[in-house]
């Protein structure tokens, strides 16, 4: 197990996740349970999944969590340029949430890549469980 707080990438989406809940507050009351739910749910997804996979036994089953997370930041991507297209986002604060947004997604690029190949590697003899050990 890993201790999520301490990952850079876990920390980045977290803060995407503040800075969308501050940006969704400016939304019209009409869309609360529209596109500020669905902008809410899709950025608080990313980080909640990094942090579950991190209570995972293994690489193999991390990835599966650092994909959903990579899967949630894509949709956090989609929803902020309908809030900007919508006139709900001042282009500066899309810049600003956009940039962050890719950021997140090129370092859970990096962690599933990093991941799957120590997966792939076998494991060394001291890592099987012996007889006394299972």
């Amino acid at each position: 197990m890993k201790d999520f707080r301490k990952l850079t990438v876990w920390q980045e989406a977290h803060e995407i996740a503040l800075r969308i809940y501050q940006l969704t507050q400016q939304f019209p009351p009409s869309e609360i349970y529209g596109l500020s739910s669905q902008l809410r749910r899709a950025s608080s997804s990313i980080p909640a999944n990094i942090a579950e996979g991190c209570g995972c036994d293994g690489d193999r089953e991390f990835a599966r969590f650092a994909q959903i997370a990579f899967r949630s930041a894509s949709e956090t991507e989609y929803h902020i340029i309908l809030a900007r297209d919508l006139g709900y986002m001042k282009s500066a604060e899309y810049e600003d949430i956009n940039k962050q947004v890719t950021k997140v997604k090129q370092m859970l690029s990096n962690l599933l890549r990093k991941l799957k190949a120590d997966s792939r590697k076998p494991m060394a003899d001291s890592q099987f469980p012996t007889r006394s050990q299972t």
